[in-house]
């Protein structure tokens, strides 16, 4: 159900992306829009702490690992690098507009949704296993959402679309530029996550992680091949998107695939 401290997280978070929306849709001036930038962070920074609060209420200070509480805990974690990368590294606001209220709904839906069992005891190794999974998802994920950006900006300033939601935008060099960064880190993190896979997990098959570990696997080469050949031959612009929203796009079927059809179709536990 909805709790008070759930509605709080949703409000703030709409609220937080109406308030970085305005200067992308031509609802303020450039300097004004850079205004509201900073009171929309700090309002995003409390509806991620709310949606903390939720997680650990709500699954009992657990790794919940349910298909709705998976999905609640990555868009937490994606709202909580959204921020950073606006607070330490370059603006991206439009990452905020596009994460913030991809939470709010990933948090209702695990308010509503979510099973009333117990989240299930696991050992040290598979939570750790699982946290770097989650982190490492976030991570990529973020860079997709930059990807899809820079693809959305060189399409419209190839056409000369010269809109006020562009001219709010980072140029394409730093957005190209941090999209990679972040490429970097994801890779490192889907290595361990690979790794600690192979240490700690023992029945893939009983699990129904095979098809997982080989996704992931191909994503990781997907990934790993982009940066191979921005490192080897510059690529850049509508190829690493298109790389980085296909390695994306195996990690999705990856981690929530089969958890879609065994949970939500067969009601069985992923």
């Amino acid at each position: 159900m909805l709790t008070a401290l759930s509605l709080i997280a949703i409000a703030c978070y709409l609220l937080a992306t109406a308030l970085l929306a305005r200067p992308l849709f031509g609802g303020a001036t450039a300097p004004a829009g850079r205004g509201w930038r900073r009171p929309a962070l700090a309002i995003a920074a409390v509806a991620v702490l709310a949606h903390a609060g939720v997680l650990l209420g709500m699954h009992r200070g657990r790794l919940d690992l349910h298909f709705f509480a998976a999905l609640s805990l990555i868009a937490c974690a994606m709202s909580v690098l959204a921020l950073l990368v606006n607070l330490l590294s370059r603006p991206v606001v439009a990452a905020g507009v596009i994460v913030f209220p991809l939470s709010a709904l990933m948090l209702a839906l695990d308010s509503l949704l979510a099973p009333s069992t117990r989240p299930e005891v696991l050992d040290w190794q598979i939570e750790l296993h699982a946290a770097v999974a989650v982190l490492a998802f976030s991570v990529l994920a973020i860079a997709a959402v930059l990807a899809a950006l820079l693809a959305v900006q060189e399409h419209a300033l190839r056409r000369r679309r010269f809109g006020h939601w562009l001219r709010a935008l980072p140029p394409l060099t730093l957005t190209e530029s941090l999209l990679f960064r972040l490429i970097a880190v994801g890779f490192v993190l889907l290595t361990l996550t690979l790794l600690t896979g192979i240490l700690f997990v023992d029945n893939l098959f009983g699990q129904h992680l095979v098809h997982k570990t080989v996704l992931s696997i191909i994503a990781w080469l997907v990934f790993g091949a982009l940066l191979y050949g921005r490192w080897r031959h510059g690529w850049r612009g509508r190829q690493a998107v298109n790389l980085t929203l296909a390695g994306m796009a195996l990690l999705l079927l990856a981690f929530f695939g089969s958890k879609a059809v065994l949970e939500l179709i067969l009601h069985r536990v992923a």
